[in-house]
């Protein structure tokens, strides 16, 4: 007999997920097996940040396509016992010998930046490094890498059935495999992706994670890995060293942030792109305070007026981290000018409410899909967010030698200008649009989200963040409404499916340059996962609310 419901209400949801409700510890990633490995960590004793490197791990077992040992990852970590908010830098720099003359004259690259997939994008994978460094720095002392590691290398030898919406991207990505080098097989079965509900097993990647729960860094970075990582970048034409990998260090840097309407968004800070987001919400907060506009919760939730003003503001702050944003060891980024109230009233200055900009360009604020991404919040109190990528779907395709994983191509967004900020050099660190956001109230933890999906990370963190805070919607519901993105090299703007048809023509008739996307084709808008605390007010307990993104295999576990 069918049920019926006797007070019906209406559910504001595109999907059928609710926001799921805890209050001891949550985890939330693309992948259900991910979240369950970091909810046993969390059993065992083990804090948000080893339950984040857990995560990590087993992602790079389940979905190899977009993340991996063989990328790089940046974390933001809040501690409860002192309120703050800290970041790590896992990301790699360029081969010591490699240089742009050297690109140009003697590996014969023209253009203005090194083509996705080749094998001189390669930089050191910093992923490693940077789990290890999570868990030493931020972790509990409680649980050791063996520990941490072993849901991943359980599922990586034992084999695990592939989900849903993996298998068509992994799928995807077998030509490359199959031609960038001799061991792609390694992540194929019978030389294909697997599909669907298919068990995958990796028996190399699970020696790969045994030589670094038993020996760290050395056991990635020196010894039979680092050989096979060298031999497979030399086979291709490669010039990465040795030295290159010995060399590696994560770095830990204080996180920039900016405060809208009591809320403090914290992002990692450059050569990250998260300063794109801070810069599009000051540009919102500025044209609010002068009045240009209305307040955001006074406009229609992905109403044209809304719209025109995220995507503007976006604009006018993509224009500026990408002229910037850098590795700061070799060029500052001026970012407490780029966020000062004076600058961002400047930038917002130039938004006209009833027309797009014709051609947007970078302030001076001086003298006057592929990643995964996913969030632990513990019982003490401590939250850990945490991206990790390979940049494009296996990244180069080269698979080093019975390692079980592919080498990622993030040095394909340095740019082979040499008076650019973000131009290429030896031991330099690219550009990175892999960003993790936390979100504090009056220094308490708020909110740990993110949203991966290259260019569009920024994007849809300033998106997600304002359903929540201006119009009031639960993570679920905050991850589950339609999104814009705009393609960074073209100018043009992607409107996922769901919005009213007549706004998108409504945006066309401001001179937006708009097209709907659908399908799979909803990846572009990315894969986010959200938790946030808030307070019981009858009992003053805490309470964690949980989402996990509808457009992946994702899902949200605590208790």
């Amino acid at each position: 007999m069918a049920s019926t419901v006797k007070n019906n209400i209406p559910v504001p949801y595109i999907s059928r997920r609710s926001a799921i409700y805890g209050t001891r510890h949550m985890v939330a990633s693309t992948q259900p097996l991910a979240s369950y490995a970091g909810v046993r960590v969390l059993e065992q004793g083990g804090n948000a940040a080893d339950a984040a490197v857990a995560v990590a791990a087993v992602l790079g077992v389940t979905e190899p396509f977009s993340t991996g040992v063989g990328g790089d990852c940046f974390c933001l970590f809040y501690s409860a016992k002192d309120k703050a908010v800290r970041g790590l830098n896992g990301s790699g720099r360029t081969p010591a010998a490699l240089t742009i003359d050297r690109l140009k004259t003697e590996f014969g690259i023209t253009g203005d930046e090194i083509p996705a997939r080749s094998v001189h994008a390669i930089t050191v994978p910093g992923a490693a490094a940077g789990w290890v460094d999570t868990v030493e720095c931020f972790g509990s002392g409680r649980l050791g890498l063996t520990a941490i590691l072993a849901p991943a290398i359980a599922l990586a030898a034992e084999g695990f059935p592939v989900s849903e919406l993996t298998s068509p991207f992994w799928r995807d990505g077998a030509e490359l495999l199959r031609n960038a080098s001799p061991n792609g097989h390694e992540l194929l079965v019978d030389g294909e992706g697997p599909q669907t509900g298919q068990l995958f097993s990796n028996p190399t990647l699970a020696n790969t994670l045994k030589l670094i729960a038993a020996h760290g860094k050395r056991g990635f970075y020196e010894g039979p890995v680092a050989d096979a990582i060298i031999d497979g970048v030399r086979a291709a034409g490669g010039v990465l060293a040795h030295s290159d990998l010995v060399g590696h260090r994560s770095t830990f840097e204080e996180p920039v942030s900016i405060e809208y309407q009591k809320h403090r968004l914290y992002e990692c800070a450059p050569n990250g792109s998260g300063l794109a987001a801070l810069l599009a919400l000051g540009i919102v907060d500025a044209l609010e305070q002068q009045k240009a506009v209305p307040p955001v919760s006074a406009l229609g939730h992905n109403s044209a007026e809304y719209l025109h003003l995220v995507i503007e503001a976006l604009r006018l702050a993509f224009a500026d981290a990408r002229h910037y944003i850098c590795d700061p060891d070799f060029h500052k980024t001026p970012a407490e000018a780029l966020l000062s109230r004076e600058y961002l009233a400047q930038r917002a200055a130039t938004f006209d409410p009833a027309r797009a900009a014709a051609d947007v360009r970078h302030g001076r604020p001086l003298g006057g899909s592929d990643t995964v991404y996913f969030t632990v919040v513990d019982g003490e109190g401590n939250a850990c967010s945490f991206v990790n990528s390979l940049y494009h779907g296996f990244g180069t395709g080269i698979v080093p030698r019975g390692c079980g994983f592919s080498l990622h191509d993030r040095g394909s967004l340095f740019r082979l200008d040499p008076g650019h900020a973000n131009c290429l050099a030896p031991a330099k660190r690219p550009y990175h649009t892999i960003i993790p956001a936390m979100v504090t109230v009056g220094g308490e933890l708020a909110i740990s989200y993110g949203i991966m999906g290259g260019y569009n990370q920024p994007q849809a963190h300033l998106q997600v963040l304002l359903n929540m805070v201006c119009f009031g919607m639960n993570p679920q519901a905050a991850l589950d409404a339609p999104r814009v993105c705009i393609q960074v090299q073209d100018g043009r703007v992607a409107i996922e499916d769901g919005v009213d048809d007549a706004v998108v023509e409504h945006l066309r008739r401001l001179g937006h340059s708009v097209y709907v996307e659908t399908g799979l084709q909803r990846a572009l808008f990315g894969r986010g996962q959200i938790i946030r605390q808030a307070v019981d007010e009858r009992t003053g307990r805490r309470i964690l609310v949980a989402g996990s993104d509808p457009r992946s295999d994702g899902q949200a576990v605590g208790c």
